[in-house]
């Protein structure tokens, strides 16, 4: 980040001219300052300041200062490549969609404020501080980059210690709040036999991983008040292998700055650190190509054609090509998948996730790629299962996932994150397996597993809620000690010691906490509305969806919660001018649409119940849910034939759906068509034997 002159915009600005769809922004400059003249928050055309650039290679942003404080990043960024390899031009980051001032991805829309997006990681000891109450951003900093305080802490003992000012000598750590020790005295070594080396140093290199993961991980911030040396989830919640965000095998699909794929790597269990393959003061590898990957691998064994069977001196023979391959993020920006994996194109064929070989051979299919390397490597080739193949069944809602996710849970082999993304997908699978390993999970030593154990608690009964869960109120950890207490919340009442209902009231008042370090975000607001409703407090839970929609009126989840804590309280005329108001404010929503639908069916507003639920099941298709309760809403309407074809259109692409299956049962049976309901009852049997044989369904299945 600087500010913007001669010496840093990199860009266009001599009256050049960019169109996207039917905006046409121009680059100039006047007065010795740089201007873009664009479509603003109104959609108007309006000239704008440049403030600040933002990046140098190899693209650069530009920064507007909006009222409020606001550093808006423009949609429209310099490409500051060389010509030859496709640079030297502006370009739109959202090339293939029509981001107009509605949208949400607009430059003028909190999705691009520099303050909440971009600020904690760019500049060093920055301070957002937003106001709530004035919705202004009073953003400070120590230093416009990333300088040596942002990663080893304040400084002034350190000058002390460094000056040698008396009695500095005895000053602990160099008077530095965290020594970054982690190679310190290591070295990698190699037995005779051995094709890799050992990291001589057996103690986990922990604190400098967690410290780089502040920024380079993609999460949320729980609080300002970050302590160099402490857990990364003191201050920030790390994001899971969420289906948005990463492939099922845990191959990286948004961008996650790559701690998310490390701490998946068998580089990361076997020690190594950012520092080993990174210098981070240059920000350049430690050694060219692939000789940074040699320091720990033999070069005559990995380095050779038998190896990876590619040319020497091709794209195939660089070790990050096949192991860490590249996605392009923000149109240009190529970032490596930091897992470090051996290619698996068996995967790529039986759950659809991407592998490096096809990357490169875009014309080839995953089954070619996986029949040459099984022809490559013969017998030895035997890379098994993979926690990936569990995290696809849940995914897909196959039967089987639950006792393989709890499996998955406790294995030692897979690594934390995947571990604690199975713990948290396991709460959609409520069966004795779960009851078997929930205590150990929330007994795990990992953060991240004992916090996604906690949404299992939240499925069951407050008083098991408690004797499983009260004690992480006191956990070591803030993002657990938290998550807890929103868990325990619900069930306050239910507090068995006068110290765990102490313990739960500051756990909840760090969790106001942590959503109020992002107030300037709508859904801290409905995070705080439903902790509330859970606490049975409709006041304040009304006030916060009411601040979220405030903020901005067209978030979703802020009026179809609020509608729905009107129909908790019996008030359908308010939940029906809450949706109404927001249909209007947001256009064609899915979500809305369905909420509208269940609001007219409870009101007995059938037509207009139909045509809502149509409405949110044609703008969501691939959302089974809403087709169900559309389709149950034509059968309860007398019309049995379109429910029947569209559940079984439906089932078509969700197999697993039991609730699509038994709706089938059903509606066929109530039909006189026992065929087609026996043949569905026998898919439901097959997929979970839990609702008996196909006779036992047939005879049991009521209407839903």
């Amino acid at each position: 980040m600087q500010h913007a002159g001669g010496m840093s915009v990199l860009g266009d600005f001599n009256s050049a001219r960019y169109r996207y769809h039917d905006v046409t922004t121009t680059f100039f400059q006047r007065d010795g300052g740089y201007y873009v003249n664009s479509d603003g928050p109104d959609g108007r055309m309006q000239d704008f300041e440049i403030k600040f650039t933002f990046g140098v290679y190899p693209m650069q942003q530009y920064l507007v200062e909006m009222p409020g404080g606001r550093m808006q990043a423009l949609g429209v960024a310099w490409d500051s490549r060389p010509r030859a390899e496709g640079g030297q031009k502006w370009f739109h980051l959202y090339p293939k969609e029509k981001v107009d001032h509605n949208d949400e991805l607009h430059w003028t829309k909190l999705s691009q404020n520099w303050n909440y997006m971009c600020a904690e990681c760019h500049s060093t000891n920055l301070k957002k501080n937003y106001d709530l109450a004035s919705n202004r951003f009073s953003t400070t900093w120590s230093e416009i980059n990333v300088s040596c305080e942002a990663c080893h802490g304040p400084a002034s003992r350190h000058v002390e210690w460094a000056n040698r000012i008396p009695g500095a000598e005895s000053i602990a750590q160099k008077g530095l709040a965290v020594l970054l020790d982690a190679r310190k005295s290591v070295t990698w070594n190699f037995s005779p036999a051995a094709n890799t080396a050992t990291r001589s140093e057996t103690s986990p290199p922990g604190k400098e991983i967690e410290m780089c993961a502040r920024c380079h991980s993609r999460r949320s911030t729980l609080t300002e008040d970050y302590r160099h040396g402490r857990p990364l989830m003191d201050t920030h919640l790390p994001a899971l292998l969420t289906e948005y965000l990463y492939y099922p095998d845990g191959q990286v699909n948004e961008e996650d700055y790559e701690y998310g794929s490390f701490i998946q790597s068998k580089m990361f269990h076997k020690g190594v650190t950012c520092s080993d393959c990174h210098d981070p003061h240059t920000q350049k590898l430690r050694a060219p190509g692939n000789e940074t990957c040699l320091q720990c691998h033999r070069a005559e064994t990995f380095a050779s054609a038998e190896h990876h069977h590619h040319p020497m001196e091709s794209k195939g023979a660089v070790c990050a090509g096949c192991h860490m391959p590249t996605t392009n993020f923000m149109v240009i920006h190529a970032r490596h998948d930091h897992s470090i994996r051996i290619p698996r194109p068996d995967l790529s064929v039986r759950l659809g996730t991407p592998n490096a070989c096809t990357q490169c051979h875009a014309d080839k299919e995953a089954a070619w790629a996986d029949a040459q390397i099984k022809d490559w490597y013969g017998p030895a080739w035997a890379p098994g299962w993979h926690f990936g193949e569990t995290l696809h069944e849940a995914i897909q809602g196959m039967p089987q996932a639950g006792p393989d996710l709890a499996a998955v849970t406790l294995s030692p082999q897979v690594p934390d994150i995947a571990r604690a993304t199975a713990a948290s997908l396991l709460a959609n699978y409520l069966e004795p397996t779960t009851g078997v390993v929930l205590p150990k999970l929330l007994a795990n030593p990992s953060p991240m597993v004992r916090h996604s154990a906690l949404a299992i608690v939240e499925q069951l009964p407050a008083e098991r809620r408690w004797v499983l869960a009260g004690t992480l109120l006191s956990d070591s950890v803030r993002a657990v000690r938290i998550e807890a207490g929103r868990v325990l919340a619900a069930a306050q009442q239910g507090a068995p010691t006068p110290a765990l209902e102490f313990a739960l009231e500051s756990a909840v008042g760090d969790y106001v906490s942590a959503q109020l370090e992002s107030a300037e975000h709508p859904q801290s607001h409905v995070n705080l509305g439903l902790l509330y409703q859970d606490m049975g407090n409709p006041d304040k839970a009304e006030r916060a969806y009411l601040q979220a929609i405030a903020l901005d009126p067209a978030y979703v989840a802020a009026h179809v919660n609020l509608a729905d804590l009107y129909r908790v309280l019996n008030k359908d005329a308010k939940a029906e001018e809450t949706l109404v108001k927001a249909r209007t404010a947001i256009g064609e929503n899915a979500a809305v649409e369905h909420a509208l639908g269940l609001l007219y069916v409870r009101t007995r507003q059938m037509p207009n119940a139909l045509a809502s639920l149509a409405l949110a099941a044609r703008l969501l298709p691939d959302n089974a849910r809403y087709v169900y309760v559309y389709a149950v809403a034509l059968n309860s309407n007398g019309d049995a034939s379109r429910a029947i074809e569209i559940l079984e259109a439906v089932n078509v692409t969700h197999p697993y759906d039991r609730d699509v299956l038994i709706a089938l049962v059903s509606f066929h049976k109530s039909a006189g068509n026992m065929q087609a309901a026996m043949e569905f009852a026998g898919k439901l049997a097959n997929i979970d034997p839990r609702y008996g044989s196909e006779d036992q369904i047939l005879q049991q299945s009521p209407l839903p």
